[in-house]
């Protein structure tokens, strides 16, 4: 059995914990039934120690098994991460959403995604990454009683992401701490019309609305700051054509959407100006949660 799940960029500038996409970079596991339980990892974390032994993806994939069938049964694991840690590209909403996916498809349950969506939100109370991770493609995300309401954007093959990943993680819990306690009027104001903006901007295909559109008054300038190179990130990328460039996350990954011709040009100029991070090229990703057998 097989479930694999895409990296995630949310708040995409002014849609904090409401707004996120997917693009193509794979959290993927393979596990069957076996005599003894194992686990191995290949890729992001293979050298993390601390991920063999207190693995959060086992965790919840026992609690789910366990309530699903009512047994225990040992399984053979096997982790093939693309996905950065602690960069801000979602990968705890990876293992958070192929966990559950993966307890259902170990129990012989179907299920809809819906449902693995709004049993993610247990364990990860913002939608803006876990509703990219599971559905694919734009999302604009809301809770209501406990539900995730939210509807999806395919995102066409002429335009790509660009993604500036630093060698310095930041820990989303952390970087909460850093925001204001209370925003002004005229700000959340701010960010509700360009949150608004942006998501028409997304579903009217209108990219060039974008760099108006994604600007944020929230939590992109106060989190940025404890890595000051982030804002000659994004200049750059701006000055050198990105559509769209965006703190992605709590960070400190920087996202830039692009048209496909300019992808390359404007990727090698983020790696001239920043040899130290690492620039990825990506497509954006429609399919989200994917199971196999």
């Amino acid at each position: 059995m097989t479930v694999s799940v895409p990296a995630t960029s949310a708040n995409l500038g002014p849609g904090f914990d409401s707004l996120g996409l997917a693009v193509d970079l794979r959290n993927r596991v393979e596990f069957h039934p076996s005599r003894f339980f194992s686990l191995s990892i290949k890729g992001e974390g293979e050298n993390n120690v601390k991920l063999k032994g207190n693995n959060l993806f086992v965790s919840i994939f026992n609690d789910h098994y366990g309530r699903l069938t009512k047994k225990k049964q040992n399984f053979k694991f096997t982790f093939y991460n693309q996905i950065p840690m602690s960069r801000g590209l979602g990968s705890s909403s990876a293992v958070i959403v192929s966990a559950i996916a993966s307890a259902h498809e170990a129990a012989g349950i179907r299920v809809s995604r819906r449902r693995i969506l709004n049993l993610a939100l247990f364990y990860e109370p913002h939608p803006d990454n876990i509703t990219p991770a599971v559905m694919g493609g734009f999302n604009v995300a809301a809770i209501e009683k406990n539900k995730v309401f939210s509807q999806k954007k395919h995102l066409p093959d002429y335009i790509k992401a660009v993604v500036v990943i630093p060698n310095k993680p930041i820990s989303t819990a952390r970087s909460r701490t850093v925001l204001p306690r209370s925003y002004s009027k005229e700000n959340a104001v701010f960010n509700l019309s360009h949150a608004a903006l942006t998501t028409a901007a997304f579903f009217n295909e209108d990219w060039e609305m974008l760099k108006i559109a994604a600007q944020d008054r929230f939590h992109q300038r106060a989190r940025m700051k404890s890595l000051p190179e982030l804002f000659s990130v994004q200049k750059t990328a701006y000055e050198s054509g990105a559509l769209m460039s965006t703190l992605s996350g709590s960070g400190s990954t920087f996202f830039n959407m692009t048209y496909a011709e300019d992808a390359v040009m404007i990727a090698n100029k983020l790696r001239m100006k920043f040899p130290e991070f690492e620039v990825k090229i990506l497509d954006f990703d429609n399919d989200g949660l994917v199971t196999a057998r």
